[in-house]
């Protein structure tokens, strides 16, 4: 039976271990909960949040509100084909835990985006990524329920508008639905992207010239381990910024500038740059102030030392954003989700 909470302290369920109080709070375990949440008429007139891993959220005083917490399980196989497979994981599976098992099972697509924190319902609405690959590349569907309504509602892949951490969840239905479970499309003859980051210098350092998709993740992990601080330990929502994307010219006149600087051509002919490249040449890497600070190993990533505040966290972005423009004359744009 679905239960409403209050009072709820939401530190222990964010990664940048923000510490504020919801007003309201419901735990979701089934798509039946989300209907009678839905039904019970507890969220007219109410600001609402749904909430998976906290991975990519930044609170910055208490929620006045209801925050809807999704802890649904179960991963299911629910079609296979000689070359590829449909498997369904529910919203509210750790994203790793999801990744882990198929790669178990030897199917490719998921493996590059080994460790990336979160739930698997929260995947799709930031089309999450990492080293030449996103979520949208191995999507198939998604369920939702419709939070104004409570009907069940399918989604297929052009109609998530998915873009560079970007998709229609987080534009014109944002707040207005719940996913439930999202269904992927994996191979099961595996074609392995290795051209991105170090995963090709790492599979060689350890001797392995023909990868497994395990031996791909495990690459991953190791990379992400070196390099990346483990939420548990201190808090942070990892990638804090997107990579801009400018124009070919603009890239060019960069690059004249600074010869060193990593781009990456885009399909539309447009130029991404590395925005951790861009705050690290303001100096800004490994900076602090009182308990919020630019991670020393990732310019890219904020974090909580301990005890520091959303407005501390948000402080310190405007200040690396004001330093990159002025430098650049390029706007980074935050990745993560402000409440």
């Amino acid at each position: 039976m679905l239960k409403i909470l209050e009072n709820i302290q939401l530190k222990p369920y964010n990664t940048f271990g923000i510490s504020a109080v919801a007003r309201e709070f419901a735990e979701i375990r089934s798509k039946d909960d989300a209907i009678e949440l839905v039904k019970s008429g507890v969220l007219k007139g109410k600001l609402h949040l749904v909430l998976g891993g906290g991975s990519n959220i930044l609170f910055t005083g208490n929620f006045d509100g209801i925050v809807i917490n999704v802890l649904n399980k179960g991963i299911q196989l629910i079609e296979e084909h000689d070359d590829y497979v449909l498997v369904e994981a529910a919203a509210g599976e750790v994203w790793h835990d999801l990744v882990m098992w198929t790669v178990a099972q030897g199917w490719g697509g998921l493996e590059n985006l080994s460790l990336i924190p979160g739930s698997v319902g929260a995947g799709p609405v930031q089309n999450i990524g990492a080293y030449g690959v996103e979520l949208k590349d191995c999507f198939h569907s998604l369920k939702a329920i419709d939070l104004e309504t409570g009907k069940e509602i399918q989604f297929n892949k052009a109609e998530c508008s998915f873009g560079y951490r970007d998709s229609i969840f987080k534009r014109e239905l944002k707040g207005r639905i719940l996913i439930h479970a999202v269904t992927f499309r994996l191979s099961k003859r595996p074609q392995l992207k290795l051209g991105y980051g170090a995963i090709k210098q790492e599979l060689e350092f350890t001797g392995i010239n023909k990868p497994t998709v395990a031996e791909v993740s495990d690459a991953v992990c190791r990379i992400r381990r070196s390099k990346l601080p483990d939420p548990a330990i201190t808090g942070n929502a990892g990638s804090f910024f997107k990579n801009p994307v400018v124009s070919a010219t603009s890239a060019k006149i960069l690059q004249n500038q600074y010869p060193g600087m990593p781009v990456y051509p885009q399909p539309d002919e447009t130029i991404k740059l590395a925005a951790g490249w861009l705050i690290e040449q303001c100096g800004m890497k490994g900076y602090r102030e009182d308990d919020a600070g630019v991670h020393p190993k990732q310019a890219l990533v904020l974090v909580n030392y301990g005890n520091a505040s959303g407005f501390g966290i948000i402080s310190l972005a405007g200040k690396i954003q004001n330093k990159v423009l002025e430098r650049f004359g390029v706007k980074l744009e935050m990745e993560v989700n402000i409440f």
